[in-house]
């Protein structure tokens, strides 16, 4: 029912409906992870994390709530907390893609590509349609120097979804780097097709052209 609300964009009904329930049941952990996750809708974050807290005062094995707590502490860049929740849920039983998402970006955040890159793995186990994760753990492939291996993702990001600028921009820098300027150009003009302000292509462009010429 939440959900509906939430849809329709009734978020003070919702609020107040919340709040009649949780003062008919204050004992209900799952009343305050539903009134956190609404306030966190609107970047409420440390109002949220408080709701998140009462929860998991009542049900430690509350994964719903490591979970949320975890993408508010992320929105707050709080990246080291928010990776710790996100490990509690991950041992409350919470295995979903973008639980594995959320953790591997924790790691990206504090520059531990190594740490994040089973994760993302992981995420595209889960749902072989996520582009983002696979998207992700390609450029934790690149930023560890694993050249080769990126270029094989960023190719697959591009076959799962044709309009993705930032994949295609960085399979020219792949091509750039393995010195095939020809394929490095139609990257970067496949970027900047779909995306005609993108700054990095654009230079990326520029600079094979000066190559190539």
């Amino acid at each position: 029912m939440e959900q509906d609300y939430l849809k329709k964009g009734k978020l003070e009904e919702t609020a107040r409906k919340l709040e009649q329930q949780i003062e008919q049941e204050p004992d209900n952990p799952v009343l305050y992870i539903n009134y956190g996750n609404l306030i966190s809708a609107v970047h409420e974050y440390e109002k949220a994390i408080a709701f998140f807290e009462k929860a998991l005062q009542l049900d430690p094995e509350a994964g719903t709530a490591w979970y949320s707590m975890g993408i508010a502490l992320y929105e707050l860049e709080r990246y080291p907390e928010a990776a710790h929740c996100f490990q509690q849920a991950l041992h409350k039983g919470i295995q979903e893609g973008d639980l594995y998402f959320m953790l591997g970006m924790c790691y990206v955040q504090n520059n531990e590509q190594r740490r994040a890159l089973p994760h993302f793995l992981r995420a595209t186990e889960l749902d072989s349609n996520d582009v983002e994760s696979l998207f992700q753990y390609g450029l934790c492939l690149a930023q560890m120097e694993q050249v080769n291996e990126a270029v094989d993702v960023f190719q697959r990001v591009t076959a799962k979804n044709p309009k993705h600028a930032d994949a295609f921009y960085n399979l020219g820098v792949g091509y750039v780097y393995f010195d095939k300027p020809q394929e490095a150009l139609e990257a970067f003009n496949q970027a900047l097709s779909i995306q005609p302000d993108h700054y990095l292509a654009a230079n990326g462009k520029k600079n094979v052209e000066n190559i190539l010429n």
